[in-house]
């Protein structure tokens, strides 16, 4: 067993001192052309901000986009729609963009899903296909009820 160890050794050694390390062939200094530097916006785009301001006895009293009334009927939903349209521009082009809905907690939860609905988009009633205008949504946190 020994003389065999000590063959393997051996090969080993001349396998090792015999080997030439070749170089790669051609030219891999390449310059590659300089492209522009892609701008970088490092401002935070703030949320679009829903308020639905509840009456009383739980019915919308008022819709509000970045504080500014739109009403509390159909219409001002439908306002709503038009108004994150003009914000968000084509559907689907800002992933970024979002809507804070800030709802009064005694509003009916209907008003907040009618909201949540003229926000995030439409079908098509053509092609039966969602178009979506706003992809995140999210509450603000819950103010307490009046006392």
């Amino acid at each position: 067993m020994t003389p065999m160890i000590d063959c393997v050794f051996q090969l080993l050694i001349f396998f090792m001192l015999s080997l030439k390390i070749v170089s790669q062939e051609g030219n891999f200094e390449i310059n590659m052309p300089l492209g522009r530097s892609p701008k970088v916006d490092n401002r935070q785009i703030q949320p679009i901000k829903v308020r639905l301001v509840a009456a009383p006895d739980g019915r919308l009293a008022s819709l509000q986009i970045g504080g500014r009334k739109l009403g509390n009927d159909d219409r001002a939903f439908n306002t709503l729609t038009s108004e994150i349209i003009k914000i968000v521009g084509r559907p689907g082009a800002h992933d970024d963009i979002e809507v804070q809905i800030d709802a009064d907690f005694q509003l009916h939860y209907s008003y907040t899903i009618q909201a949540i609905t003229a926000c995030k988009g439409r079908l098509d009633p053509r092609t039966g296909r969602e178009i979506t205008y706003v992809k995140n949504i999210q509450f603000a946190p819950p103010r307490a009820p009046p006392e």
